[in-house]
């Protein structure tokens, strides 16, 4: 199976693709820009139909700046706006789109890296060193209240998080281990009971973001593979997706009928020329649907 690319090169580091119809249509960030990037419901339909999405005046991308040099993650909230996870705290964007910045959480070498919303409706975002040290990362936690903690240590690259549609489980990447690993969650005490799930390290590429398929089955972004892997329930692949770009960093299902696979990939650390493709959004219908159910912040 390949992915269609959908968008030209428009994005230096795309990542943290996510569908809601709280934002009508597909949301990704240009992480290293501080900038969010839209592909609305139309244009995600337009894209599909072979015609490249602009990103400028006109086109069907829109480019939202933020007050920060870097922009991890962003995702939705009950409240109409969204969630951000910037690149040493989070903010709030109002239904208006006026981005309120909350108080910085460290002043280390360290910047916000991939998260979802948990079943409770906070927000998890793990980070990553500059220059990714071992063991330099967190996971940390915005509740709908405001509060924010730091859950657990010991990371390298925090990377993709995504719940079961049941509330009880996660699947993570943590790159450097090459492995999907699998925890419990509880509303009370967070992410626990880390263990793998699947060991990926013999494949293409490592492994980045991810998501699951109305089914609980994941997919996941191979970056420097040129890939995202589809896994059965035992963590076997049972599913190759081709991307013509080497550094595949996430995925998400979306369109109206979430059967759209869409697929950001990265320029980060290529040379002018190189890689051509890279900073593009991909996107495949592989024959499976994403969950239909949507968490949002603050629940």
């Amino acid at each position: 199976m390949h992915a269609e690319r959908i968008t030209d090169s428009i994005c230096g580091h795309a990542e943290g693709p996510h569908w809601s119809d709280t934002w009508g249509g597909l949301r990704w960030v240009d992480m290293l820009a501080g900038d969010v990037m839209q592909l609305d419901a139309a244009g995600a339909v337009t894209a599909m139909s072979g015609k490249l999405a602009i990103d400028g005046p006109g086109g069907s991308v829109t480019r939202i700046p933020t007050p920060s040099s870097v922009v991890a993650c962003v995702r939705p909230s009950s409240s109409g706006g969204a969630v951000l996870a910037l690149e040493k705290g989070f903010a709030l964007e109002d239904a208006d789109g006026t981005i309120d910045l909350l108080p910085p959480l460290w002043d280390e070498d360290v910047r916000m890296n991939e998260g979802a919303i948990a079943p409770d409706g906070s927000f998890l975002c793990g980070t990553m060193g500059y220059g990714a040290p071992r063991g330099a990362a967190s996971m940390w936690r915005l509740r709908p209240d405001g509060t924010t903690t730091r859950e657990f240590g010991d990371l390298t690259i925090s990377n993709g998080l995504a719940f079961t549609a049941d509330g009880t489980r996660a699947y993570y990447v943590d790159t450097p281990t090459g492995r999907v690993d699998i925890f419990d969650w509880s509303d009370e005490d967070g992410l626990v009971g880390r263990r793998p799930f699947t060991d990926l390290s013999g494949e293409d590429g490592s492994p980045d973001g991810l998501c699951l398929d109305a089914e609980g089955r994941v997919w996941v972004a191979m970056h420097s593979g040129h890939q995202v892997l589809g896994l059965d329930e035992q963590g076997a692949v049972a599913e190759r997706i081709a991307v013509d770009a080497r550094q595949v960093t996430a995925c998400t299902f979306g369109g109206e009928d979430r059967s759209t696979l869409f697929i950001t990939t990265s320029r980060e650390n290529l040379a002018d020329g190189e890689d051509p493709a890279a900073g593009s959004l991909f996107a495949v219908r592989p024959g499976v649907r994403g969950p239909e159910a949507e968490l949002l912040f603050g629940g």
